[in-house]
């Protein structure tokens, strides 16, 4: 089916639903995942020296501080890829967490070509425009307006891109963005996931293990969005957000011009929820990610994801256990310890010192930075 041009859709980050990471811009062997999350850092953290080595290890508290890790970090939510970086390493995650701003320049450089790579092609089916907002509410209002926005444009031209999902998963609220959702020749709704490599090949099974989990959580979500088991009550529960407040002149403008007449939170996330529900949407039958050189723009590979509920559950549910503080945080597996050697806090990490991983495993570190 021919590509047109959709209605205009919000930027993520006039939206303020934009989680840089959901679109897995780097190689987890070349520069470590952490969090690009702005949450303020633990009470224990310290920020790294003038020579941006980290010197001191944030202490896990939770001996002593009864608060748990949502509450630690100040998260009303959780993204997608919070729990799909758990999967690659828990302990990497949490001192990301701790110690936010930790963003060598070598890492900064991937990931502006990546997010560039992935403008582009969100150009060719939206046109982004930006609206200015005054509250949490005029933030959640981008979203609905742009999920009411997709919704028809995807029933009618069979292909959008950066479609948001949320949804409560485990008492938690979980949100994401999926780049893309299209229907096959045969008539399928199919998620595709774009994953750029910073080299020209294709990731390592570890890296594709994590890639295919975040896609699974992503139809895990959608599906349940469509079939009406996500409600509004729980949304405001998590957010705290006030349906009854007015939304911003520019936010009441925009929803005007897409032929929305609304005037709060509420009116809006009714009618979204109607959409949801009444639009025929099916779930997705379909994951698929596609790899491609950043520099040349190859496609290296694809990989079609089986979808497999129960194992999806399981991870989730651990997952999550350590965010509502029912466990401590865990590093990798000894058979795993070579992801040590590209991890920024390999030379803090406690999960290592406990697990008497050999210091060998941060040779190849230590070499490069001299």
């Amino acid at each position: 089916m021919a590509e047109t041009r959709e209605e205009e859709t919000v930027s993520a980050e006039a939206s303020g639903f934009s989680d840089l990471s959901d679109s897995e811009f780097l190689d987890l062997e070349d520069t470590q995942e952490s969090s690009t999350s702005h949450n303020k850092p633990g009470p224990s953290s310290e920020l790294p020296g003038k020579d941006r080595k980290l010197t001191s290890l944030p202490k896990w508290k939770r001996g002593l501080d009864v608060l748990s890790p949502m509450e630690q970090f100040h998260l009303k939510y959780l993204y997608v890829t919070d729990l799909s970086t758990q999967n690659w390493c828990e302990q990497q995650m949490v001192y990301g967490k701790e110690l936010p701003g930790f963003l060598t320049p070598e890492k900064s450089s991937v990931l502006d070509t990546g997010a560039s790579i992935h403008l582009a092609r969100e150009l060719e089916v939206h046109d982004l425009v930006t609206v200015p907002i005054t509250s949490k509410e005029d933030a959640w209002a981008i979203k609905f307006l742009n999920i009411l926005s997709m919704i028809p444009t995807l029933q009618s031209e069979g292909r959008i891109r950066e479609f948001p999902v949320f949804g409560e998963v485990e008492g938690v609220l979980l949100v994401g963005v999926i780049d893309e959702l299209h229907y096959t020749a045969r008539g399928e709704l199919e998620l595709a996931e774009l994953k750029t490599r910073r080299h020209p090949v294709l990731s390592p099974d570890a890296q594709r293990k994590k890639d295919c989990f975040q896609v699974s959580l992503y139809k895990y979500i959608f599906d349940a969005m469509v079939q009406g088991k996500v409600t509004t009550a729980s949304l405001i529960h998590h957010t705290k957000l006030s349906p009854e407040k007015p939304l911003g002149p520019s936010v009441l403008r925009h929803a005007r011009q897409g032929g929305f007449s609304v005037k709060s939170l509420g009116d809006l996330m009714e009618l979204v929820f109607l959409s949801l529900t009444l639009s025929d949407l099916p779930v997705i039958d379909m994951l698929k990610i596609e790899y491609i050189h950043q520099e040349t723009a190859t496609l290296l590979g694809t990989e079609i994801v089986a979808f497999e509920e129960t194992e999806v559950r399981n991870k989730v549910q651990h997952y999550m256990a350590y965010w509502m503080g029912h466990r401590e945080p865990q590093g990798v597996d000894v058979e795993e310890a070579w992801k040590c050697r590209t991890c920024t806090y390999a030379d803090i990490c406690e999960w290592r010192k406990s697990s008497g991983l050999p210091k060998s495993m941060l040779e190849p570190q230590a070499e490069k930075a001299k």
